[in-house]
């Protein structure tokens, strides 16, 4: 079906969906945003490849471009979902508005990836707890409407949802939901960032056993001397629990050739960055 096709089908939907005439799908110049309150959310797709032969493509991650939606206001910035929950909506339990948000985002990615998905591999979407809280059940079932339309399948899709120390207490509500995913084909990720041994985390990953586990190189803070002899190993024991449950583990944000070494010391299955992205896109192969 025609982008712009597939853009109408889904503005009809949300005017129906809100019995409004807001129509909050743009197309323009072939790429797809989508418009909540005062922000332009659009899509940047980073490549995930394989560790060992980074010509290899395992798929795409997507991340938000957000840009400010009013007259005579620039910058465009890409960031992390949970930042732009927070800056988008002034009161985080408001579930609702999570869930609205949430559901847009993942609608513009899905469309901006179809180019992309004719090179194969999966496509990483990230999904914000208090979305999985919000829904009381049959996770997945809306936007598998979706990718469906696209001409997807939920199994090239992957959920991933970021570990916090704040929703430690809430691990039993958040694996219903994923394992709510997974019932319904998806395939599920947990980005724990630079938490090595966030609360609950080793119990978190025993019990969903999820297909990928991504974790972050560590940052300009994480670089005391203590903390260079501590993560290593942290990170080593939650590979070989991540190698034990049957998931690849995902190192990103590998952006100098020094912590491109850390993965090939640890092992990493896969990695991201930009320091592997000067290679040429017409060489790269799926796995």
């Amino acid at each position: 079906m025609p982008l712009q096709q597939l853009v109408n089908h889904f503005n009809d939907r949300f005017e129906k969906e809100h019995h409004s005439n807001f129509r909050p799908f743009i197309l323009e110049n072939g790429l797809v945003s989508g418009l909540f309150g005062p922000i332009r959310i659009g899509s940047v797709f980073s490549p995930i490849r394989a560790a060992a032969d980074n010509s290899l493509l395992a798929g795409h991650a997507a991340q938000l471009s957000v840009s400010p939606h009013h007259h005579g206001l620039q910058d465009t910035q890409t960031g992390d979902f949970g930042s732009v929950l927070t800056d988008a909506i002034k009161q985080p339990v408001d579930f609702q508005s999570i869930i609205n948000l949430d559901r847009l985002c993942r609608t513009v990615h899905m469309l901006n990836y179809l180019p992309y998905s004719h090179n194969g591999g999966v496509l990483f979407l990230d999904v914000d707890p208090r979305h999985i809280l919000g829904v009381e059940q049959n996770h997945g079932v809306y936007f598998e409407e979706i990718i469906v339309k696209c001409g997807l399948a939920t199994k090239n899709v992957v959920i991933s949802m970021t570990v916090n120390n704040f929703y430690a207490l809430h691990h039993g509500q958040l694996l219903e939901g994923l394992n709510n995913y997974r019932g319904r084909g998806y395939q599920i990720a947990l980005n724990i960032g630079n938490l090595y041994s966030a609360n609950g985390l080793v119990d978190l990953i025993a019990k969903l056993s999820p297909n990928y586990l991504r974790a972050n190189v560590p940052g300009a803070k994480d670089n005391a001397p203590d903390t260079e002899i501590i993560w290593p190993s942290a990170l080593k024991a939650l590979k070989e629990l991540q190698g034990l449950v049957g998931g690849k583990t995902i190192l990103q944000q590998v952006d100098q050739k020094e912590q491109a070494f850390i993965a090939t010391a640890v092992g990493f299955d896969l990695v991201q960055g930009h320091y592997y992205d000067t290679v040429s896109v017409d060489h790269l192969r799926c796995l």
